[in-house]
């Protein structure tokens, strides 16, 4: 009986823990920012991979800093954003406990596809920048 127990408990506790993560595409931080600027006529897409082995936020910006949209990304995972409005944009990402910003803006223009990849390489170390939480969070 004390072996059941054991296993059931052992189920439970592997679930808590898979349920306290995120899932990719949620809204982590729906409380700290605006709401997500969408323009559905503009048919524009940006896919994001995270290619590194743990999960990432990313924040999407317009040419002027101003929030777009934000999702949670796994790990090895990819979110596809559509209806980006006609902007250049750039990317802010919170891996871990830093917070980095994308030192390339891209110009999405109507009906365009755009792929970003996030990934770590120190001698890749000019792509990035290290922000503050606050400029992550600012609206």
């Amino acid at each position: 009986m004390a072996h059941r127990f054991g296993i059931l408990f052992l189920m439970l506790l592997t679930q808590v823990l898979f349920a306290q993560r995120g899932q990719t595409g949620d809204k982590t931080f729906a409380d700290r920012y605006p709401d997500d600027v969408v323009n559905p006529i503009a048919k524009t897409y940006l896919l994001v991979k995270n290619t590194v082995d743990h999960d990432i936020i990313v924040c999407v910006r317009d040419q002027y800093k101003n929030y777009l949209n934000h999702v949670y990304i796994r790990n090895k995972d990819e979110y596809l954003f559509t209806g980006m409005p006609i902007s250049r944009v750039y990317l802010q990402y919170k891996s871990k406990e830093f917070y980095f910003e994308d030192t390339q803006k891209t110009v999405i223009n109507f009906g365009e596809r755009h792929t970003f990849t996030f990934f770590y390489d120190a001698s890749m170390e000019g792509n990035f920048m290290v922000i503050s939480e606050e400029d992550f969070f600012k609206p």
